[in-house]
């Protein structure tokens, strides 16, 4: 499969990634426990089984922010321009995880999704969709509102609709729980592990120095951090956003995914219906300005240099108004208010009983890229590459759906800078 090339008589490493009193050396460092980690690690053991991989988490436990919080939905890839790396590897990476949790036994709701429109103003969005659709080869059908009607009776459309039956629905941790379980065992994880700072040839956390030949950023919330101790993400910086849906107790209301036509110039596809994997029914996400990184709350996790630092940055895109971000944020904001929020889900559905709404699952943080220079955020995946080391920085949706092929992307481009030679890389 692969073959590690030392770059030093003296670094050679082999066996399990071993510890000497608080030092430990491994081949690959992968720095987050997330989805992306996780599939880098999976990538890297199946082109490299001879190499020791070790992922660190900062967490007790993998998956525990944005990769165990996301909606569940597989994401079929139409939304995406063609020139992009989402629409890249979203329909490939859709087809990978889909087999994968067939192949497994894992929770898969091959439901489907409807795109429905609410104004005139809306069907040529409908259309666009379906030229981006046909441009990146994916299933997506124009329907009328007759036809829409026997695939989601309760749906409401104006004359036309888009039907993707490549859109599913899994339960995200469980499938990140299975990947790390299926690891061979040159592959160690290890939680409660936070990322300090560099030293030369390492890194060190709060518990020991770690040593390694090449080093693979995923930290998500805290990429653009970890990055700067290699020199890279110097443009950028994260800006959290709040995600946050409703549960509906009324199981029967749909039966499929249903969603608005989406605003192209932002990242946000607006509040939409998601079936979940067991078959129940929320609406969200918000995608409210957080105030610090991982502000699930008004009180959890607070800090305040991250609050200093954001609120500035939020100001700055109020004051500028890039990408209308301060009509984003009031409106984001109102849906704190349960009735605000509901009614904007009210548009898509002909009967809604908004007493049936129960109470918020738990939220989630959006780390969304935000480019220093053109106060413009970043819409698509985002890599760069530093001395022995790769920053995955823009990992945002539909970055789960796609993870087993960025996965091998970020290896390929990796093995240009790796000391390596590997059949699968290019």
């Amino acid at each position: 499969m692969g073959e590690i090339i030392p770059f030093s008589e003296k670094c050679v490493m082999v066996g399990h990634p071993r510890k000497a009193g608080r030092m430990m050396q491994t081949d690959f460092l992968i720095v987050g426990g997330g989805i992306v980690g996780l599939s880098l690690a999976r990538e890297l053991a199946q082109r490299f089984p001879g190499a020791e991989i070790l992922l660190i988490e900062k967490e007790k436990e993998i998956a525990w922010h944005a990769s165990g919080r996301n909606s569940g939905v597989l994401h079929a890839g139409f939304y995406y321009s063609s020139d992009s790396l989402k629409a890249q590897f979203t329909l490939s990476g859709n087809k990978a995880l889909t087999d994968y949790c067939l192949a497994n036994g894992l929770s898969i709701n091959r439901c489907g999704k409807v795109v429905v429109a609410a104004a005139e103003s809306e069907i040529e969005g409908l259309h666009e969709l379906k030229r981006r659709a046909d441009r990146n080869g994916v299933d997506v059908r124009l329907i009328d509102a007759k036809e829409l009607n026997e695939l989601e009776p309760n749906a409401r459309t104006l004359q036309k609709a888009l039907f993707s039956p490549s859109t599913s629905a899994v339960n995200p941790k469980q499938i990140c729980r299975h990947i790390a379980s299926a690891f061979p065992k040159n592959v160690q994880i290890l939680c409660d592990r936070r990322f300090m700072g560099r030293e030369k040839g390492g890194i060190f956390t709060q518990k020991e120095k770690i040593h390694f030949r090449y080093l693979f950023n995923a930290a998500g919330l805290y990429a653009d951090r970890v990055a700067r101790h290699f020199g890279a993400a110097r443009d950028f910086t994260l800006i959290p956003f709040k995600g946050i849906y409703l549960r509906y107790r009324d199981d029967d209301l749909l039966q499929r995914h249903v969603y608005p036509v989406p605003n192209l110039r932002n990242p946000f596809l607006g509040v939409h219906f998601t079936k979940t994997v067991d078959g129940h029914v929320k609406i969200g996400p918000t995608a409210i300005p957080a105030f610090w990184r991982e502000n699930y709350d008004f009180s959890d996790r607070f800090n305040l240099r991250e609050l200093g630092e954001i609120v500035a940055q939020e100001a700055r895109l109020f004051l500028l108004n890039r990408f209308n971000f301060r009509r984003l944020a009031l409106e984001e904001m109102r849906k704190y208010q349960r009735r605000f929020f509901i009614g904007e889900s009210r548009k898509l559905v002909k009967r809604l009983d908004p007493g049936r709404f129960g109470g918020h699952t738990p939220p989630g943080i959006r780390a969304q890229l935000l480019n220093l220079k053109t106060h413009e955020l970043v819409m698509d995946f985002l890599i760069e590459h530093a001395e022995d080391s790769t920053h995955v920085l823009n990992a945002v949706s539909p970055a789960f759906t796609s993870a087993f092929s960025f996965a091998r992307h970020i290896v390929d481009e990796s093995a240009k800078h790796l000391q390596v030679r590997s059949s699968a890389a290019p």
